[in-house]
């Protein structure tokens, strides 16, 4: 297609409908150019709010959204539910799934990660991690299970195992599934169940570092374990699992039992950077310039958690902020190149990015959470202050008004009338570690758990 100025429009090819992909789309997409957004999913997920559908607090529509609608204003923009499985770097093509084949003037990869089970994927199946909607699902599912199949015992045999719910990995992800789980127990479960005590349930955090919560100051490390320990939520640091089955997880040499065992400890980028012969790190991040362009392919960029890119001796970290930073420059970097007539050797276009860090969130449960400040003022704030301001972000960068009103309302009613609506259980009625047996539910043999007592009416 023509540009209007007697030349070719330059093609674009992004992969990936992450925040770096979408920010890269939107940037481009009123500009003269033909811009394809391939993802194997149809919408957007909001990330950080996905603990929420987890633990049944929001529903998948609340924190999605499908791609053709965030696009749909972009006459130049095409999107298409596909994968890429392969490349012709030299040719400039991706090879989709589909058997179509894309040809590219520029490309933008942003496919981001996936869970690392550092070589133990048989784990996966006993501990889900959390990465997208259908992980939130699955785990809720879990999580809510367990109260459904202890509550049936307790009618049918007078006792039920002991409700351990057990999180491997003290990062972000894992303190807020930790938090939730306590809150969902202790606050808005305890009237909805006559033979079971829901408050009764144990959670627990695994994390093999000294401190939970590592990229944090030391200050807001402590004042999250102080939080956790409110909720009634154990901390344990310094142990690395060694094993995980039906039933249990071990550290070292000790068995911790576990109705439900959750991943939250590792990480490892999309495999495409390794498919396109690119030079990785050892979690497969590609490594990147100042124009996040790999060594010697101005005409590619890597964006979000697929990026190794450094500053100030430090690599910025694979969450959501520096993606949309990463999405929104290459846009500019792509239209800068256009514009120039550059083509896509880069000359000329100095100027390469930055990581504009605004500051780090954590939530913890029921006011309770911790923030790093560092724009538009330095602080540290803790409990109901962070997690007001917590809430107020995740709001304002939801994308679609209909997804922050309708959060803010679901919040709003959680908050006000200790409930939430989307405590929905779906798929199998099974759970590892559980058989049926005469229609009792039991634990698997080899994975005694402790019983639980009556409730007392």
């Amino acid at each position: 297609m023509a540009d209007g100025k007697g030349g070719m429009r330059k093609r674009v090819v992004i992969l990936g409908g992450g925040f770096a992909g979408i920010h890269a789309a939107m940037g481009l997409g009123r500009l003269p150019l033909d811009v394809t957004m391939v993802d194997r999913k149809n919408h957007h997920t909001f990330q950080p709010l996905l603990y929420q559908v987890a633990l049944a607090v929001l529903s998948p529509a609340e924190i999605a959204q499908p791609i053709r609608s965030i696009l749909r204003d972009y006459p130049n923009t095409e999107v298409l539910m596909d994968e890429a499985v392969g490349f012709e770097i030299d040719a400039r093509r991706v090879k989709l799934k589909s058997g179509a084949v894309l040809e590219y003037d520029y490309l933008v990869v942003a496919t981001g990660s996936t869970h690392s089970y550092f070589g133990k994927d048989e784990w996966s199946k006993l501990a889900p991690g959390l990465k997208t909607l259908e992980d939130a699902t699955e785990i809720r599912r879990r999580v809510l299970l367990a109260f459904e199949l202890a509550e049936r015992q307790m009618v049918e045999t007078g006792s039920h195992p002991a409700l351990n719910f057990v999180i491997i990995g003290g990062g972000p992800t894992g303190v807020e599934l930790a938090g939730a789980i306590s809150d969902i127990a202790k606050l808005y479960m305890k009237k909805d169940f006559r033979h079971i005590d829901p408050s009764m349930a144990q959670v627990m955090i695994l994390e093999g570092s000294p401190n939970i919560l590592a990229a944090y100051p030391p200050d807001l490390q402590v004042k999250a374990a102080e939080q956790l320990a409110k909720l009634g939520v154990q901390v344990r640091t310094g142990g690395h699992v060694t094993d995980i089955q039906p039933g249990y997880v071990m550290v070292e040499d000790e068995k911790i039992e576990a109705v439900v065992t959750l991943w939250a400890a590792g990480v490892q980028a999309s495999p495409l950077g390794k498919l396109m012969g690119l030079e990785v790190d050892r979690r497969g991040c590609v490594l990147v310039d100042e124009h996040l362009n790999p060594k010697g392919r101005p005409e590619i960029f890597i964006c979000g958690d697929l990026a190794h890119f450094e500053q100030d001796g430090k690599q910025v970290p694979g969450v959501a902020q520096p993606a949309m930073q990463m999405g929104d420059f290459v846009a500019k970097r792509i239209a800068k190149l256009t514009a120039q007539g550059l083509g896509s050797d880069g000359s000329g276009v100095a100027k390469g990015f930055r990581y504009f860090d605004k500051g780090d969130m954590a939530t913890i449960g029921r006011k309770a959470a911790v923030a790093k400040i560092e724009w538009p003022f330095k602080a540290h704030w803790s409990g109901f202050p962070a997690w007001v301001t917590w809430l107020v972000v995740h709001i304002f960068f939801l994308i679609g008004f209909r997804n922050r009103w309708s959060v803010f309302r679901q919040w709003a009613y959680t908050y006000l009338f200790f409930n939430d609506g989307a405590r929905l259980i779906t798929g199998s009625q099974e759970l590892p570690g559980w058989v049926e047996k005469e229609g009792v539910a039991l634990p698997v043999a080899g994975a005694p758990l402790d019983m639980g007592s009556p409730k007392s009416n």
